[in-house]
């Protein structure tokens, strides 16, 4: 009785323990594969995202290519207009500088000529170089009377046959000057006005040298985290993709071993019913006092049995060795139970072959 008592309890125990197992796994059964879904879902929907900013990332990147190479070519563009304007300043400036040399030069000369005549020194001064100088600038000029310039060269070439009156000579000399006068301040003007243009390009060139120079940089900077961007998604892609194959295989396998480990429960489930079945009936067929008679009639010894200190295995063995010789005395079907709940709690080392078990139950 208490041999299969402890049966009973140890049965009912593995059963319970088998039962929040299971529900364990049906819990990840159910959850996981939620989880798996949601996963496969998200994936779903990630790759065509992923794929659209790929496709867009790498138009983005050939159009900045594309930007930095036209802002280059202005930007050389607005270098070489620099140095042509630099060096045509420079040839203009240098122009103006002998012009300005020349003219004042030559003003200088005539006030000389005016001064000397003047003071009544006027065949000195046609025996100095300035005289020299001063015919010559007046044999050069442009825009001069005929007249005035036959004076003047007659004058300073100090022919005795024809001499012109001193105060004529100065008149003209002082006509002269005067234009000059105005020559050399037109010349300024258009200096500083050519200066000032030369400024204002310099300004506006630099100006757009130096905001093609940022722009260039900034689209380089926005080309190589680009790029970065670019190779990420593709991994990121590719990384979804082999996610998105192993979930769905995942989930093919979690279904067949859950139908499986619900199939092996239900199984269990029954054989459990039946062992705890038997093992009732058995405990109950003991209990009755027609048993208990019978075990004193034909093991008169037997219940010296229950009081021994022996293990499960020899209880086991000694149970079944009991069974057997009762079953053979009373042909009591109900004995076959007991000896069928014994056998199957026996160790596998210790028990009977399947002869005996087919004898017993003959």
């Amino acid at each position: 009785m208490t041999l299969l008592q402890n049966m009973e309890k140890k049965v009912s125990s593995e059963g319970e323990k088998e039962k929040e197992l299971f529900d364990k796994y049906m819990c990840y059964c159910k959850n996981g594969a939620a989880a798996l879904e949601k996963s496969i879902a998200d994936a779903g929907n990630k790759m065509p995202e992923l794929e659209s900013a790929i496709t867009e990332s790498e138009a983005k990147l050939v159009q900045l290519k594309e930007d930095v190479k036209t802002a280059q070519t202005d930007r050389a563009a607005a270098k070489e207009a620099i140095a042509t304007a630099t060096a045509v300043r420079d040839k203009e400036k240098a122009t103006f500088d002998q012009e300005a040399a020349d003219a004042d030069a030559n003003l200088a000369a005539l006030n000389k000529a005016v001064d000397a005549i003047s003071k009544g020194a006027g065949g000195a001064f046609l025996q100095t170089q300035t005289a020299q100088n001063l015919k010559k600038m007046v044999l050069n000029k442009e825009n001069m009377n005929d007249g005035d310039r036959g004076e003047l060269v007659a004058f300073l070439t100090d022919n005795d046959e024809y001499a012109p009156a001193s105060g004529e000579i100065i008149g003209i000399l002082k006509t002269m000057g005067d234009e000059m006068n105005v020559d050399i301040a037109d010349m300024k003007k258009t200096e500083a006005g050519a200066v000032t243009a030369y400024e204002a390009l310099m300004s506006a060139k630099n100006k757009e040298v130096e905001a093609l120079t940022k722009s260039i940089e900034t689209k380089l900077k926005r080309i190589g985290e680009l790029g970065v961007e670019i190779v990420q998604m593709k991994n990121d892609l590719g990384d979804t993709g082999e996610a998105l194959l192993e979930d769905k295989k995942f989930v093919a396998d979690l279904e067949k071993n859950c139908a499986e480990k619900q199939a092996l429960f239900d199984e269990n489930v029954k054989m459990r019913g039946g062992e705890l079945a038997a093992l009732a009936d058995t405990i109950k067929v003991l209990n009755d006092d027609d048993a208990l008679e019978l075990f004193k009639k034909t093991l008169p010894g037997a219940s010296s049995f229950l009081q021994e200190q022996v293990t499960q295995s020899d209880m086991a063995n000694k149970a079944y060795a009991l069974l057997s010789a009762a079953q053979k005395a009373a042909k009591n079907p109900k004995l076959d139970f007991i000896a069928l709940a014994v056998m199957a709690r026996r160790p596998v080392s210790r028990r009977s072959s399947n002869s005996s078990t087919i004898s017993l139950l003959s």
